[in-house]
């Protein structure tokens, strides 16, 4: 404890991080290196094809380009980080780099929440009203949900940041945690901090809880859509898509459900580093693949991205 004080002037904070000092600290560091790599490598292709193939300029696959703009964003917003901390030996984050951690990560993760409300809204649509689609799902509209996203994620950001980075701290300030999150520092502040406990629950309601009873409301609805469908093609194609979706949204809301619904009293590091984990780290990785493996159009448009470099390569090889 005395050599992490000594790394740190009086406002730093030290971060605990991923898991105790032992013989497998380089192997876990690397595992996570090549999960961050993947997850970068396999996002970017994802957003790549999604610009590039003019079959995917639909709304939906719009909104899907952001979410995974933000997976990209918000794991690079932490892992670096971590990465640089267990390289150097060095736990220290300043007081303000710690703020900029919470804003940033708090505004990937509720836009990430709203872009996912704002996709089912397109599957409802699509599968419930196929007519009115064209006029109710425009590029326009999908553009506005898109931006109302963003915004929404980064005005409840800046509540949230705003309030920890004006609350008083003494004792020790070790954050047991990877990275600067709100239920962690709010452990370390010496004043009663239940009012705004009730504000994170209140913005836990606002990008969690009621976006999830839309998502399940509107796949309560395409459900009921779906098992009326005369067509065995047409049931496989929305049952496909949409499975892809609630995978994605379990994964997600369950981690963040649990972090951010409980009261300050009930979080342990173990249960949130490792919830933590899952949503910034885990899932930005599976969220390609399940969207791709899972995904006809995805899938098509790869091959034909393959396709064309595989055939450029061929080219430039017989010319030299």
């Amino acid at each position: 404890m005395t050599e992490e004080k000594n790394q740190t002037s009086g406002r730093d904070f030290i971060l605990s991080g991923l898991l105790e000092p032992n013989q497998h600290d380089l192997l876990f560091l690397t595992l996570i290196l090549i999960v961050f790599m993947m997850t970068v490598m396999g996002n970017t292709v994802l957003i790549l094809l999604i610009h590039l193939d003019i079959q995917l300029h639909t709304p939906m696959y719009s909104l899907l380009k952001h979410f995974s703009f933000t997976d990209v964003l918000n794991t690079s917003n932490i892992v670096p980080k971590m990465a640089s901390h267990f390289i150097s030996g060095k736990k220290s984050i300043t007081f303000s780099g710690c703020g900029v951690q919470v804003f940033l990560h708090s505004t990937f993760f509720g836009t990430e929440c709203l872009i996912l409300t704002a996709m089912s809204y397109d599957r409802y649509v699509a599968i419930c009203h196929p007519l009115s689609y064209p006029i109710l799902m425009s590029h326009r509209i999908s553009v506005i949900l898109a931006a109302g996203c963003w915004l929404g994620g980064t005005i409840n950001s800046k509540f949230h940041t705003i309030y920890v980075l004006l609350l008083s701290f003494c004792g020790t300030r070790v954050i047991d945690h990877f990275f600067c999150e709100v239920p962690a520092l709010l452990k370390l502040s010496c004043i009663d901090t239940s009012p705004y406990e009730g504000g994170v629950t209140m913005g836990a309601v606002f990008c969690l809880v009621i976006p999830l009873f839309i998502i399940l409301a509107s796949y309560g609805q395409i459900l009921c859509t779906v098992l009326h469908m005369k067509s065995r093609e047409a049931q496989k194609k929305a049952f496909s898509t949409g499975s892809s979706h609630l995978i994605v949204i379990f994964m997600f809301y369950g981690s963040g459900l649990f972090i951010y619904m409980r009261p300050k009293a009930s979080h342990t590091p173990g249960q949130d580093k490792v919830l933590a984990v899952s949503y910034t780290i885990i899932a930005p990785m599976l969220n390609p693949i399940i969207y791709s493996l899972r995904n006809k159009d995805v899938l098509t448009a790869l091959k034909k991205f393959l396709g064309k470099a595989l055939n450029h390569r061929n080219t430039y090889f017989f010319k030299n």
